[in-house]
């Protein structure tokens, strides 16, 4: 049973593995598509009134050339007269990346709630009640986007855009008052993501279903269905970056766990969004340099905005010996249990990060990455699943803003 027990986080970390390099594959091959197929609607220019191109439909044309090799594609404005027998559908990549997604979430934060979704000190939840939120948060911000699509909203593109922008804050900051930090930046990513795949699922592929059937009926396709298809792509293909900067958020305790969480995501977002958009201007020949500019400021001005103050010397402990052995006490009390060569914490099969603080030589080594993680950012422990208080907190401060001595 102890073997067993051991290699149940063993496996568990290898299904983690797994499920996330899907993740990242599936995400550069539907991401991908998606960056190409918006550039080439922006880069392709119109044949020559006139020109057998013109008559046959085209609305534009590309000349490119890539891996030893010259290609034309070529875009209908509605479609092409006669069906052609083979057709490919830019569908799985995205399906694929939703479920691989949702069964990384389900693994990380579903299955191991109260450590990785739950924060006391913002919010004393159960965890069927942290896990109904995440839910939740997916499907209304499918509804409302959905909604706010078909209203007449949705017809103005910057109107829209300023919308949802606020309501992806809006959604942030609420998710910020009940979830953990980490928790809360993951499921606006994972509502974004859903959105995404949900424009995929109900909207363009329904819509290329409707074009195909029409030509085989023998009708004309209704424009209409392109029309709405080409929007939701390009929703997301602004949605795409923000997305992309929750993915790899977990990394970055200085942003999810501030005080204002949620203004920092909706500042890293924004800046996302306005260079996506100086791409997207860029690829229909506008070069319109106030944009990224923009979004470099806005990040510039975030970094200055959160950074933590610098650490105040002391004038030094009168015992340091001392005050290194009460550090190293709480330290193996609140963190050993899972920064150690081998984790006594069940959830663990190894150290998070690679970060062991089981000897006093690699307390010192990590030294200000402690200072940082547990009293600046107050992100470790984990969920604080050891109960470190503030008064420990303050102990571990006082040690290292006097030179960090491990005598």
């Amino acid at each position: 049973m102890e073997v067993f027990g051991y290699l149940v986080p063993y496996g568990l970390e290898w299904l983690n593995l797994i499920v996330r390099w899907l993740h990242l594959i599936t995400g550069i091959a539907w991401i991908g598509a998606s960056f190409y197929f918006v550039w080439l609607d922006n880069t392709i220019r119109p044949p020559a009134p006139g020109s057998e191109l013109a008559r046959k439909g085209v609305s534009g044309e590309l000349w490119a050339v890539h891996g030893g090799g010259f290609y034309n594609p070529q875009k209908y404005l509605v479609a092409p007269a006669e069906l052609p027998a083979e057709l490919h559908w830019f569908k799985w990549e995205a399906y694929s990346t939703w479920l691989s997604g949702f069964a990384l979430l389900s693994i990380v934060y579903y299955f191991n709630a109260q450590a990785m979704m739950v924060d006391t000190a913002v919010a004393d939840l159960a965890s069927w009640q942290a896990v109904g939120i995440g839910l939740g948060t997916l499907l209304l911000g499918w509804i409302v986007y959905d909604l706010l699509c078909r209203s007449k909203l949705g017809q103005h593109d910057l109107a829209f855009g300023v919308v949802m922008f606020i309501f992806l804050t809006a959604s942030a900051y609420v998710l910020n008052q009940y979830l953990s930090g980490r928790a809360a930046y993951i499921h606006v990513g994972a509502m974004i993501g859903t959105m995404m795949v949900g424009n995929v699922l109900m909207l363009i592929i329904p819509g290329q279903r409707k074009l195909v059937a029409a030509m085989m009926a023998g009708q004309k396709p209704d424009p209409i269905h392109g029309q709405k298809a080409k929007q939701r792509s390009v929703h997301n293909n602004y949605f795409t970056l923000p997305v992309l900067f929750i993915m790899i958020s977990n990394h970055y305790a200085m942003t999810y766990r501030h005080q204002h969480a949620w203004a920092v995501l909706a500042t890293i977002m924004a800046a996302g969004v306005l260079i996506r958009h100086f791409f997207n201007l860029r690829h229909k020949g506008r070069t319109e340099w106030r944009y990224p500019v923009a979004g470099v400021a806005l990040l510039l001005g975030l970094a200055i905005a959160i950074a933590p103050k610098a650490p105040q010397r002391s004038a030094g402990a009168t015992d340091p010996a001392a005050q290194f052995a009460q550090v190293q006490a709480i330290i193996a009390q609140r963190c050993v249990s899972c920064h150690a060569e081998h984790p006594t914490n069940p959830g663990f099969a190894s150290a998070p990060a690679g970060v062991m603080l089981h000897t006093p030589a690699l307390i010192g080594q990590n030294a200000a990455r402690i200072y940082q993680q547990a009293v600046q950012l107050k992100a470790m422990p984990l969920a604080n699943m050891t109960n470190m208080t503030e008064a420990e907190r303050a102990q571990v401060g006082a040690w290292f803003e006097s030179g960090a001595h491990q005598e």
